[in-house]
């Protein structure tokens, strides 16, 4: 690439991510006279960007909208950012959608380097969006960020099945950040649920499925150590995520005790019953949360008839329990005086 070529390059670069440059500023920054910036702004012209000049103390060139799309510059995590974004709107439901994001896709991959293709192509094949049903009352408190490389490391594992190493912060019973520790895992695949993303992975040192927030990884660190694809204890990633989502303690907590094994317990509610734990021989612990009341009582109706069981919980759920068994008595009754129930 010639001096004048990476120059101009360099120059539109500039121009796409301020608004406004003066000229004695935009010619310090190319290491050029202000007549060799002046033939440069000519050349981008003839490209088909309509740069703006206006005269004067306070004057300057900034890029302007125009009636055709010229080429764009990007960054390796630009391309990476409008890859992610393309995906989730092909999988978003919108009418039409698929078609044209996959053709942009299909596009800024054409002209991709290589490592950037492997990047892309990996998290539009193994990321998958969570539905809002399935995300239920979402989440509360800051968005966190994430960083598009990370994300592209974390799909090019998922896709190659390789395991990784990185620090991950957890989070304390109260729903804080909390303890930090180290962990070897077998990805899966990537989540995304309101703004936040998730890896589902095979954690080797807990023995089992789990869910970890990608904004909460840190260092890390392909093995290079390729491993077999195991069976996810659900229909897909997002449906796991959505369950380990739902079991997370929040405002209100309680503990179900069932007469069942566990066995027979995951038998019937799957990645649903996520933290529940043998107690006896046919007695199963399952610990339930929510917002509210309202959203805790939901869990007890997926409870199947002639399973018995009962609540552990602080003294204002149990109250709650028992208004809300009285009105469904109430309900139910085929003798009720509907004047008293006014």
């Amino acid at each position: 690439m010639s001096d004048t070529t990476a120059r101009t390059l360099e120059l539109l670069s500039l121009l796409q991510t301020h608004r406004h440059w003066a000229g004695p500023e935009l010619a310090e920054r190319l290491g050029v006279s202000g007549r060799t910036l002046r033939r440069d702004i000519d050349r981008l012209r003839e490209l088909g960007y309509r740069v703006g000049a206006t005269r004067g103390a306070i004057g300057g060139y900034q890029l302007e909208a125009g009636s055709e799309l010229p080429p764009l510059l990007l960054t390796e995590d630009e391309a990476v950012a409008i890859a992610v974004g393309l995906s989730a709107s092909a999988q978003g439901g919108l009418e039409g959608s698929e078609h044209l994001t996959l053709s942009a896709i299909a596009k800024l991959e054409q002209v991709l380097p290589a490592h950037l293709r492997r990047r892309v192509a990996a998290l539009q094949s193994h990321t998958l969006p969570m539905s809002l049903w399935q995300a239920g009352a979402g989440q509360q408190g800051e968005l966190p960020q994430v960083a598009p490389e990370l994300l592209g490391q974390l799909a090019l594992v998922c896709r190659d099945r390789e395991r990784v190493r990185f620090r991950y912060e957890g989070t304390s019973y109260e729903g804080t950040s909390g303890a930090r520790s180290d962990r070897l895992v077998e990805p899966h695949a990537l989540v995304s649920a309101e703004r936040r993303w998730y890896l589902v992975a095979w954690d080797l040192h807990r023995d089992d499925w789990r869910t970890f927030r990608v904004d909460r990884i840190d260092g890390l660190f392909p093995t290079r150590v390729r491993f077999a694809e195991r069976e996810l204890p659900a229909a897909d990633a997002a449906e796991f995520v959505a369950a380990a989502i739902s079991s997370l303690k929040r405002r209100h907590v309680a503990r179900v005790i069932l007469d069942v094994d566990i066995d027979g317990f995951l038998a019937h509610f799957g990645v649903w019953g996520s933290g529940a734990e043998p107690v006896a021989a046919a007695t199963t612990m399952w610990p339930i949360g929510g917002y509210s009341y309202e959203e805790m009582a939901s869990a007890l109706y997926w409870i199947p008839e002639g399973m018995s069981y009962r609540v552990e919980a602080e003294p204002g759920f149990l109250d709650y329990l028992g208004r809300l068994g009285r009105v469904l008595v109430r309900a139910a009754s085929t003798d009720r005086d509907p004047e008293k129930d006014n």
